[in-house]
């Protein structure tokens, strides 16, 4: 009798399971000891970039917290690396990139993308595969927010040269988009083929455009993106924050599953998404309460739903860096038990 838990995988095709699977964003690191002693030795990029160590923090969580699902542990920068970006990432500021795009020839600059650029992440994936239990998840930043890095050179908070070269030179913002887009299929093609069993694409900017700027400078994009994954015959999931001003045309992608933040209530969210399956979207700073008060979180979430089927338990968005991993260990022990 096979010992694999893939009920986080029959949940993304709405099957019937026994419990609600959970898993989390960013489970892999942040919060965890065992991340917290690597981190203490290696800087991110060498972790991500060292199979051994990166299937180690990938494991972590499998086995501290018992969740339904593994997480790759990598980068969204890891793609524009392979694309030959010069990118640094600096302990509590980010991703920085000393020489950003600034103009429509600075597009050209980018590399296609190689799969043999990151060997190192699908030796990750082998590693890994030879010893889950549950399902692995691969992953990519969207296009927009990788874009928001490359123009921007830093995190931002407000998106201004992003959303001004999107205005101002629409030529090259959409070159901008077809190049990324199209690593991104191969970026994910790749995973796959290495052993990842369902992919998520992570827009963690893109909320901050007006639903007829999403319409006209990302959608076609993204939907490229999934179209160009459908033959791939894993589940696809698509994650964005702030998104409930564009969960119409955010879901309007022939992803299977839509990941959504905390700001939307899951009944409206389901009027609005129809079918396709939801993953969320507890408040991660939930976290830093109370049993109590993370308790009755679930269980506004569960009230909220008609149906468990075809869901996935998660947060809105990743794991905070302070949360106590035996709060998260009694949580995946509620939901399991709900």
């Amino acid at each position: 009798m096979s010992t694999f838990n893939d009920r986080s995988l029959r949940a993304c095709r709405s099957e019937q399971t026994d419990y609600t699977p959970i898993w989390f964003m960013r489970q892999a690191g942040r919060s965890l000891p065992g991340y917290r002693e690597l981190r203490k030795k290696y800087d991110v990029l060498t972790l991500t970039q060292t199979p051994e160590l990166a299937a180690q923090v990938s494991l972590e969580p499998i086995e501290r917290l018992g969740v339904d699902a593994a997480i790759l542990f990598a980068d969204i920068m890891l793609l524009p690396i392979a694309m030959g970006v010069d990118v640094r990432i600096v302990d509590a500021v980010g991703p920085i990139i000393d020489d950003p795009i600034t103009k429509p020839s600075d597009v050209a600059k980018l590399r296609p993308f190689e799969a043999s650029k990151i060997g190192y992440l699908q030796e990750t994936i082998r590693l890994l595969r030879s010893d889950l239990k549950v399902p692995l998840i691969g992953f990519s930043g969207a296009p927009f927010t990788l874009a928001s890095y490359l123009i921007e050179g830093a995190p931002s908070r407000t998106w201004t040269k992003t959303k001004q070269f999107m205005y101002a030179e629409p030529e090259a913002w959409h070159l901008l988009m077809e190049t990324l887009s199209t690593a991104i299929i191969s970026y994910l093609k790749t995973q796959i083929k290495a052993g990842a069993q369902a992919v998520q694409l992570f827009d963690s900017w893109v909320g901050c455009l007006a639903p007829s700027d999403y319409r006209e400078y990302v959608l076609p994009h993204v939907q490229k993106i999934f179209d160009g994954l459908e033959g791939e015959h894993v589940p696809r999931i698509h994650f964005g924050t702030n998104t409930a001003g564009l969960l119409q045309d955010f879901a309007n992608v022939s992803a299977e599953v839509i990941g959504l933040d905390w700001r939307v209530d899951l009944d409206r969210a389901k009027l609005i998404i129809g079918n396709k399956v939801i993953q969320g979207n507890l408040d991660p700073t939930i976290m830093l309460s109370d049993t109590k008060t993370i308790e009755a979180g679930v269980d506004r979430i569960f009230d909220s739903l008609n149906s468990r089927q075809g869901f996935i338990f998660n947060f809105g968005h990743g794991v905070l860096p302070d949360t106590d991993d035996t709060k998260l260990k009694q949580l995946v022990d509620y939901v399991h038990a709900k």
